[in-house]
């Protein structure tokens, strides 16, 4: 588990942590646990959401369980900068969906001192890798892989097989369009 460490030299010292996993794997959970600790903390932070995803609440970033956070919604990764006022702690949920300049944005705000976490799907329904996610995973100090468990056979979960037939790499969805299956259990359904 992730343990915060903020060096006394004086110096900023940022980093990045990515969350990521299947759907249903507690992603989103994890962010804001990890987020009401710094809150408590009475650290400034902010969290960002991707405006495509509009599937709970305009404004806040909530889990498939029902935890909620407050949150702000960009167009695109360099509307970031509009909102940020140096806060020490920048979350961002649902990454996958931004375009590729999130990976600049993020290390940018790590090269200046900001503790970055990131949460989204690592892969996507056909099991590839989502967006800029390859990208964000090899520049992350921390990444932390969840899972969920398998709809099949109940061992842990990686891959979110879609349920309905539809080709579109972004298909916004829950239980209804999703379930967490295991390697084993999702390659019999896409053989």
């Amino acid at each position: 588990m992730f343990l915060e460490q903020f060096p006394q030299d004086g110096k900023p010292h940022g980093w990045i942590e990515v969350i990521c996993g299947s759907m249903f794997s507690g992603k989103t959970e994890e962010l804001i646990r990890r987020l009401r600790r710094a809150e408590f903390a009475n650290q400034k932070l902010l969290l960002f959401k991707p405006k495509l995803d509009n599937r709970y609440a305009e404004e806040q970033v909530m889990s498939h369980n029902g935890s909620s956070f407050e949150a702000i919604q960009l167009e695109k990764a360099t509307d970031l900068y509009d909102h940020w006022k140096k806060e020490r702690l920048v979350a961002i949920d649902e990454v996958q969906f931004f375009d590729p300049e999130i990976v600049r944005v993020t290390s940018d705000l790590a090269n200046r001192g900001v503790r970055v976490i990131c949460a989204g799907l690592d892969m996507d329904f056909k099991g590839v890798p989502f967006g800029p996610m390859p990208l964000l995973l090899s520049c992350a100090e921390y990444v932390t892989k969840v899972h969920a468990i398998c709809m099949s056979c109940g061992i842990p979960a990686q891959f979110s097989h879609r349920k309905k037939k539809d080709d579109n790499q972004v298909m916004l969805g829950a239980k209804d369009e999703y379930e967490p299956l295991c390697r084993a259990c999702y390659n019999k359904i896409q053989h």
